[in-house]
C-alpha cells in the first residue's frame, strides 16, 4: 500500500522522497513529518513495492528500513545497485550492528541512522545529500 503525502510549498517543493518502511506508524509519521517540511513524499511497505514504484516514478532520495518482510533493506540496496545505481539512500534500523552497517555502506547507502529516528538528524543528512552532487554507488 502506498501512502502519499504532498505539499506544494516549502524548501523541498520539488524534492521527491520515497520511504520504504514496513511499520505502518513509522512509515506514516515519517511521511507526515517530511511533508510538513515541504517534500513530496510517497511511502511503501517493503523493498519489492519500492522497486515497482521506482519503475514508474523517479525520486531524489530513498529512506529505507533494514528489517522488512518480503525484501529487506540489504536486498533492496542490491537491487537498487542493479537497476538504479545512482540512488541516494538513507538506511534506518532498530536492529543495527557493525556488520549490517558495513554492508549497507558498501552497497551505497549514504548514511545509516538508528531508530527511533530523530527528525532533526534525518533532515541534516537529507540536506547534505540533496545539496551535494549525486555520487556514484560504492
Amino acid at each position: 500500500m502506498t501512502v502519499r503525502v504532498a505539499e506544494t510549498s516549502g524548501p523541498g517543493k520539488n524534492t521527491r522522497i520515497l520511504i520504504v518502511e514496513d511499520e505502518d506508524n513509522t512509515r506514516q509519521a515519517l511521511a507526515k513529518l517530511l511533508s510538513r517540511e515541504g517534500f513530496v513524499v510517497d511511502a511503501v511497505a517493503n523493498g519489492r513495492e519500492a522497486l515497482i514504484y521506482l519503475r514508474q516514478q523517479s525520486v531524489n532520495l530513498i529512506v529505507t528500513d533494514l528489517k522488512m518482510p518480503q525484501m529487506d533493506g540489504i536486498s533492496f540496496l542490491r537491487e537498487l545497485n542493479k537497476h538504479f545505481p545512482k540512488s541516494n539512500v538513507i538506511m534506518i534500523t532498530a536492529y543495527g550492528g557493525v556488520e549490517s552497517y558495513l554492508e549497507a555502506m558498501n552497497l551505497g547507502a549514504f548514511e545509516y541512522i538508528n531508530k527511533p529516528v530523530q527528525i532533526e538528524e534525518l533532515k541534516m543528512v537529507m540536506k547534505k545529500i540533496l545539496n551535494d552532487k549525486p555520487r556514484e554507488t560504492l
